[in-house]
């Protein structure tokens, strides 16, 4: 099963942010190819963002590394001091501790697609723009209180 066709693995918009945070990904689209195609080690999503959505909220993680390589399209990659243009062929590391707020944004008229590269996370994700971390395995305002 060297050669994989993504089509086999369901296509979801599905997110586990509680409202209202949940509305940035509306536009969202993934396949999560990692476990449905047997890897363990690390996770493997392909991406289509639809004209106006979010990859997720900005956010770094503490102990995941992330990797994007863009497939098609263009999106805008908004971290904490820059907003770059990513086209198709373009590629960003986000190493795990870094507090650098990253996502990718569709700001233009056509679907743009990517794959976005990282394994589950078992430490705190933050999200720098808004009331939200997660941490032991769930959502939490920063505060650590409960939805």
């Amino acid at each position: 099963m060297p050669r994989i066709d993504p089509e086999i693995v369901a296509l979801t918009n599905t997110t586990g942010y509680p409202p209202p945070h949940d509305k940035a990904v509306a536009h969202r689209w993934v396949r999560r190819l990692g476990p449905a195609l047997g890897l363990t080690d690390f996770g493997v999503s392909h991406v289509v963002l639809k004209p106006g959505g979010a990859s997720s909220q900005r956010h770094w993680h503490e102990d995941e590394d992330e990797f994007v390589v863009m497939l098609a399209g263009e999106a805008v990659l908004v971290e904490n001091d820059a907003r770059t243009p990513m086209r198709s062929g373009d590629m960003a590391v986000f190493p795990k501790g870094e507090p650098n707020g990253h996502h990718l944004l569709n700001e233009s008229d056509d679907d743009c697609a990517f794959l976005a590269f990282g394994r589950p996370p078992s430490g705190d994700c933050h999200y720098a723009d808004i009331d939200l971390l997660w941490t032991d395995g769930g959502y939490r305002r920063k505060d650590r209180s409960s939805f």
